[in-house]
C-alpha cells in the first residue's frame, strides 16, 4: 500500500546562494535527476525562485520556497504570499521550519493557516514537526507529534492528503550532526501517521508522504531511504553541495523502490 507515494529528495537552501550560485548548482543536478525516479525538490531564496524556475522547466527538479505569509494580500511589510510564489514558479513550500518556529516564534495556529493558503492556490505544502531535546527525554514525544499534527492539520480536507507532505524534523537532530537512530524515526513516523488514520481514514494517511529531516548526509542518507516509513528526506547544510546532494540522489536509485 505505502509505495504509491513516489520517493521525495528536497533541498532546503536556507539563507544562501544568490542567483548565479543557484543556476550553477542545478546545472550539475540536472543530469543526475533525469536518471532518478525521485521527485527532486529544492527551495531556494525568494530571489532565486524565477531564475531557478526556469532553469529546471521540463526536468524531473522541482523549485520551491522555504516559507510564506498566512495572508492572501495585505500591509506586511517584507512578506510575501502563496499567490506571489506560485506565479514565480514555486511549486511546494515548507512551513513550520523548526529554525521558524524557534527563531520567529511560528505557532501552529499560524501554521495551519499557511496550510490552507499554499493548498489554496495548488503549491504543495512540505509541514514540519518534531519534538525538541527535553520533550524527547521527558517522554512526550507523542503527545507533542499528535498536537502539532493536529492544530496544523486538523480541518484540512482529507482530499488534500495526495498533496501533503510531512517532515520530521526533530529539533535536537536540526543543525546539530546528530541525526536521530532510524528506528526512532521509524516508531515517530508510524505514530504520526496512525493518528492521521484517526484524523481522515488510514487509505489516507497511506497518501501523505512523509520525509526525515536532522543532519541527514552522504555517509547516513542510504540508512534512512532503507528506513520503512521514511518515503524521503529534507536536507540541509549538505544540500549546498550540488556534488552531495547529486550523491544522494543516486543514493535512493541504488537501495532500490522498498
Amino acid at each position: 500500500m505505502k509505495k504509491s507515494r513516489a520517493p521525495v529528495i528536497c533541498a532546503n537552501w536556507k539563507m544562501y546562494k544568490n542567483i548565479e550560485e543557484a543556476l550553477a548548482f542545478i546545472d550539475v543536478v540536472i543530469p543526475v535527476a533525469e536518471q532518478s525516479d525521485c521527485e527532486v525538490l529544492i527551495a531556494v531564496p525568494f530571489t532565486a525562485i524565477r531564475s531557478c524556475a526556469d532553469r529546471v522547466r521540463g526536468t524531473r527538479i522541482s523549485i520551491g520556497a522555504q516559507n510564506m505569509n498566512d495572508a492572501t494580500a495585505g500591509a506586511f511589510t517584507g512578506e510575501v504570499s502563496a499567490s506571489m510564489l506560485q506565479e514565480a514558479g514555486a511549486t511546494f513550500v515548507i512551513v513550520g521550519h523548526s529554525e521558524r518556529r524557534r527563531l520567529f516564534g511560528e505557532t501552529n495556529s499560524f501554521i495551519h493557516q499557511k496550510i490552507k493558503r499554499a493548498l489554496d492556490v495548488g503549491l504543495r505544502p512540505i509541514v514540519c514537526i518534531g519534538e525538541n531535546y527535553e520533550e524527547r527525554e521527558n517522554g512526550a514525544t507523542h503527545a507533542v507529534l499528535k498536537m502539532q499534527l493536529q492544530e496544523c492539520l486538523g480541518d484540512i480536507s482529507k482530499e488534500a492528503t495526495s498533496h501533503l507532505m510531512v517532515a520530521y524534523e526533530p529539533n535536537w537532530a536540526v543543525g546539530t550532526g546528530l541525526p536521530a537512530n532510524p528506528e526512532t524515526v521509524h516508531q515517530a513516523i508510524d505514530d504520526c501517521r496512525a493518528f492521521l488514520g484517526e484524523l481522515w481514514s488510514s487509505a489516507d494517511a497511506q497518501r501523505v508522504t512523509f520525509l526525515y529531516g536532522g543532519s541527514v548526509d552522504v555517509q547516513n542518507a542510504a540508512t534512512f531511504l532503507q528506513t520503512p516509513n521514511i518515503d524521503g528526506l529534507l536536507i540541509g547544510s549538505v544540500s549546498l553541495d550540488p556534488d552531495s546532494f547529486a550523491k544522494i540522489i543516486s543514493l535512493r536509485q541504488n537501495v532500490g523502490a522498498r
